[in-house]
């Protein structure tokens, strides 16, 4: 969960350096040329529910607004601190909650904008001030005065005539000063310090390699003719991508963050494939200066040191006790039960791929070749159309994105839960390739604002996420203002984007992360929206899945951008006839990931390599974890690996944990009627509403009304195993070792 007194400083660390915290004196003077009114983040935005004034935002606004948040912030804690009368929960717990607005109101538009639409400025910004946020977030956590009066709340929390979300949230504040090394000796904390302080500086250079290698590593072809697969539209896409370059004449494949890349599912060209597949997974360890694995191996080393510092034999301990998987063990069971079907289903269908390669090397008299990974894609579009008589081209045309948004996700979340959506082009955009709507209850009351940015742009880091620009509290009144994010390649000037399968998919599922932002209504910022375990964070994403191939929802928004024809109801049947197509290659390259995440963060120190054994280190645990299929990489490679250099490290598992609580909900849903108001209400009033204000296992059961079983997972991925084998995140099985 986030910590409130830092708010969104715990995005900040992936950046920072040298510790030490500001003192307010300085940080008062470093403010005083900038008059307080010039800055729009020094009190809380006049738009409507304090929607960010992204037109009066410099640059030049943050690091006043930094330096004066943190000084602010410092005087409130030392404050409550100091205070001589006695804790109580309303001078010691909620005056916490309410420090550093102003710091607040900067770092969360600052970390949304560097992600979104970062520059050299902001950039710099970042790794300035990351060791500042980290000394600042560590000069709260770490006062032991301070501390003494949440622990004295603690300890009588169940008599202070609180209701349970107090009573929550005082142990929410105990736990996470403890955790924070507040029981440390001073030493300690004086070391902790430096350890938190260079891993903010360590995240901070290797994202910002990340972003800077995906652009560097852009394929340039020279001809039309290496595109043959391609659309016409694509293939415009990437002159313009070579035209941005000064590269007339030429056309550029840019990378996604992610090992394997789009244009390998069409293009034809062989060689073309392989250039673009090495370029993907050279990137951070070919030892120039975006080169990732020196960082990775300094990282994951103070990492094992913080662990130890605070009493847990490694680094995923640390992080597992906090989440509802709890310890490293329970991990390794779920993943372990996994991975063999997974391999073995994936193994079957490279048998299927080596099959539709043999056979048409053979029809055109050319010797065959061994399926590679940058064959992977291709030929599984070829056996999908053998198979299932139709391919991802046949599809796009019926996936105009707007009409998806609009007529596919909010059409769906207002047959489920009465929403409706208008957008409104009077506030101001970070970007003009954004959309920003007004979103409305059943009742007509306002509900939230929705911002929609859908482009990929070399500014923008790769992946797709939900963010929050304000929090719903009942403390401050406020209503949320979410945003969702995607990399779809923006087709050129005057032509539609169409979308594949997947990014309709990922569009259904980062709304479900928005709904359960907008949908919070709890008391406390701590608790608001998907402030959440992180391995309980996607499953209401992933459950919000569902709607996107559900019939009265596909057929509602499947249809032809150019003729308004709805898709064919043969073509919507083979898609849903597909759905558990490729899943054996799909489970597999996210195992390997997840396996490859747990590796590193369940090492001590002393089991750690360094930079030059980074790239050996990942070979050996996914041979030692049976998830080395050579045909089926990781989703991401280390030197790459971005969620474990930011806030999912030793948390990657928690896509497939929380799809296990994800399946069972689609099982329920369907088995009480499907799309319907009350099962969506149902959902929103148990469990979208809540935020972290309860335990999150205790808030499946009250939707669900049972404990979590894996059964549904392994059907919805068409896996198998023994019937004996039964287990729920709770409580996974012991741990089988792959074969």
């Amino acid at each position: 969960m986030k910590h409130p007194l830092v708010l969104a400083l715990a995005v900040a660390l992936s950046a920072t350096a040298p510790t030490y915290a500001q003192s307010p004196a300085k940080a008062d003077k470093a403010v005083s040329a900038q008059p307080q009114a010039a800055n729009p983040f020094f009190s809380d935005s006049p738009l409507p529910l304090h929607y960010p004034q992204f037109d009066k935002i410099k640059d030049s606004d943050f690091a006043p607004a930094f330096d004066a948040g943190m000084a602010e912030q410092l005087k409130e804690i030392d404050a409550i601190a100091d205070n001589p009368e006695p804790p109580t929960f309303d001078n010691t717990i909620l005056a916490m909650e309410k420090s550093g607005r102003t710091l607040s109101r900067a770092v969360t538009v600052f970390f949304n904008l560097v992600g979104t639409d970062t520059n050299p400025t902001r950039e710099k910004l970042q790794a300035e001030y990351a060791p500042k946020f980290s000394a600042h977030r560590d000069a709260i956590n770490l006062n032991g005065k301070l501390f003494a009066r949440v622990k004295a709340l603690y300890e009588k929390r169940d008599s202070l005539g609180l209701d349970a979300q107090g009573v929550r949230l005082v142990e929410r504040y105990y736990t996470d000063f403890v955790r924070a090394g507040a029981n440390l000796s001073d030493a300690d904390k004086a070391r902790l310090k430096q350890i938190n302080s260079e891993l903010a500086a360590l995240g901070t250079k290797f994202s910002q390699n990340v972003l800077a290698e995906v652009n560097a590593s852009a394929v340039v072809v020279d001809s039309r003719e290496e595109l043959d697969g391609l659309s016409d539209e694509q293939i415009a896409a990437a002159a313009e991508a070579a035209k941005q370059r000064k590269l007339e004449g030429k056309y550029v494949i840019t990378l996604l963050n992610t090992t394997g890349q789009p244009p390998l599912a069409q293009l034809a060209n062989r060689a073309l494939r392989e250039r673009i597949y090495k370029a993907s997974i050279a990137r951070g360890s070919r030892g120039n200066e975006f080169d990732n694995t020196g960082i990775v191996a300094r990282v994951t080393k103070l990492r094992a040191e913080r662990a130890k510092l605070m009493g847990y034999p490694n680094y995923a301990a640390y992080v597992l006790e906090d989440e509802t998987a709890k310890t490293p063990q329970a991990v390794n069971a779920m993943l372990g039960q996994l991975a063999p079907a997974a391999v073995a289903n994936a193994k079957r269908e490279a048998a299927d791929l080596q099959a539709m390669i043999d056979a048409e090397q053979k029809a055109k008299g050319e010797p065959t070749f061994k399926l590679e990974p940058w064959d992977w894609a291709f030929y599984t579009e070829k056996v999908r159309q053998a198979k299932y008589s139709f391919d991802e081209s046949q599809l796009k045309p019926y996936f105009e994105m707007k009409n998806v948004l609009e007529n596919g996700v909010f059409y769906a979340a207002g047959q489920l839960y009465g929403l409706k959506f208008k957008e409104r082009t009077d506030l101001p955009k970070y970007h003009p390739d954004t959309w920003v709507y007004d979103v409305f209850n059943e009742d007509g009351s306002q509900l939230a604002i929705f911002i929609f940015d859908p482009y990929a742009r070399p500014s923008k880091r790769g992946g797709a996420w939900m963010n929050s620009y304000v929090e719903q509290s009942e403390l401050f009144g406020f209503k949320p203002v979410v945003a969702n994010h995607l990399n779809v390649p923006k087709p050129s000037e005057g032509k539609p984007t169409l979308l594949t399968w997947d990014e309709v998919t990922t569009a259904f599922h980062e709304f479900g992360h928005a709904l359960h932002g907008m949908f919070s209504n709890v008391k406390y910022p701590y608790f608001a929206g998907t402030s959440v375990p992180r391995d309980f964070v996607e499953y209401p994403s992933q459950v919000n899945e569902m709607w996107a191939d559900w019939p009265s929802i596909l057929a509602n928004y499947a249809k032809h951008y150019q003729t308004g024809a709805p898709m064919p109801k043969e073509l919507l049947d083979k898609v849903l006839a597909a759905s558990k197509f490729n899943q054996g290659f799909a489970t597999t390259e996210y195992l390997g990931a997840a396996m490859l995440d747990q590796n590193w963060h369940q090492a001590t120190a002393g089991q750690l390599p360094d930079a030059s054994g980074v790239m050996a280190f990942e070979a050996a645990a996914l041979k030692k974890d049976g998830v080395d299929f050579y045909a089926v990489p990781p989703r991401y490679r280390t030197p790459y690996f971005s969620h474990i250099m930011g806030g999912y490290a030793a948390g990657y598992y928690a896509y497939i944990w929380s799809e296990v609580l994800d399946a069972n909900s689609q099982q329920w849903f369907k088995q009480h009627g499907g799309l319907t108001r009350k099962n969506g209400d149902h959902f929103r009033q148990t469990l979208l509403s809540q935020g972290g204000s309860a335990d999150a296992l205790q808030l499946f059961r009250d939707f669900a009304g049972h404990e979590p079983k894996i059964e549904p997972l392994l059907e919805k991925r068409g896996l198998t195993m023994p019937a004996s084998d039964s287990a729920n995140p709770a409580e996974p099985p012991k741990a089988k070792k792959a074969k």
